[in-house]
């Protein structure tokens, strides 16, 4: 029985776990999600309240990734990039991907005795696919603790204007108030209005650079409010509601296309399963089949109707809340 998948998913966990660590050493604890206070507080008490130094750096972390697609191949993360606000340039995410492959190549020449040209084409797809993973892993889950915390913020927007605050002001108390990753982007729009920014544009920009309909909501709801005047706490707080019923809706559609996204990632991945495990029980299993002229051919044809079911289940369960 052979040991190299398993030799294969450790180094892949490896590398997944050092370009963590990485991250962390080099931005500190504070670029965590998890963390209770908020990154930009922590940068500004570090800058001696240099709110100016801070909005730059905020700013360049996250614009930087969509600005550099047009380097080859990095176009494919950088929208993921993005919404995860990875403080990495797109430069040092490239050298990373890089390191992690030198890393994972030396892993699989120490634990494997595969041929060095598979070992350098295992080795790259595992520093790139180790990046890829980590980068989308860290969008999916801001993403989400941004939805989770929105209506959340804007209810605490509206019980500011209610008490007579301005609504710049009201900002500001969610970019202290709530936890990142929104605080720090509610942040950033307190720190431009500050320096002369429309309220109503720094959120519509937010908005398009996360790619999310409830903020855009509230950028039109705050525009609107500019233009034609209104009772603003009102029409936030009718947006909290809507924002919160679509949140429900959505968990709700989610919970209900859970079972067929899951069969569909099993059928996909079942035949790859059944595939390691018999080659590992009994690596001559299909020795009598190998030199036949349509094996190739039929492996591509099982490997393109595996990638049809899952890009057929995912456009199946894609309803748009």
């Amino acid at each position: 029985m052979s040991a190299e998948p398993i030799i294969y998913g450790l180094i892949f966990i490896g590398v997944l776990v050092l370009v963590e660590g990485i991250y962390l050493v080099a931005f500190g604890k504070s670029i965590s999600l998890n963390n209770r206070v908020n990154r930009r507080l922590e940068m500004l008490n570090k800058a001696g309240g240099r709110r100016e130094e801070v909005l730059e750096q905020l700013r360049k972390e996250m614009q930087q990734h969509m600005g550099a697609r047009s380097i080859p191949l990095y176009s494919l993360l950088a929208e993921r990039a993005q919404k995860a606000a990875i403080a990495f340039t797109p430069q040092q995410l490239i050298m990373i991907m890089g390191g992690l492959s030198a890393v994972a190549f030396i892993g699989l020449s120490v634990g494997t005795e595969t041929e060095v040209p598979v070992r350098i084409l295992l080795s790259v797809g595992i520093g790139i696919g180790a990046v890829f993973f980590w980068v989308s892993s860290k969008a999916s889950k801001r993403m989400a603790m941004i939805e989770e915390q929105l209506p959340d913020a804007v209810e605490l927007m509206v019980r500011s204007l209610r008490v007579g605050h301005p609504f710049s002001s009201a900002i500001q108390i969610v970019a202290k108030e709530v936890q990142d990753p929104l605080a720090s982007e509610f942040g950033v729009i307190a720190d431009e209005s500050a320096f002369g920014r429309d309220v109503g544009e720094a959120l519509k920009a937010m908005a398009e650079r996360l790619d999310m309909q409830d903020l855009r909501f509230l950028a039109v709801a705050v525009t609107i409010q500019q233009q034609s005047g209104g009772n603003l706490a009102e029409i936030l707080m009718g947006l909290a509601k809507v924002i919160r019923a679509r949140f429900r809706l959505f968990r709700r559609v989610k919970a209900i296309t859970a079972e067929a996204k899951w069969s569909g990632k099993f059928l996909s991945a079942f035949p790859l399963v059944a595939l390691v495990v018999i080659n590992i029980g009994d690596p001559h299993y299909y020795d009598e089949v190998r030199d036949h002229p349509w094996f190739i051919p039929a492996c591509f044809v099982v490997g393109i109707f595996l990638c049809v079911n899952l890009v057929v289940m995912r456009v199946l369960t894609n309803i748009k809340v």
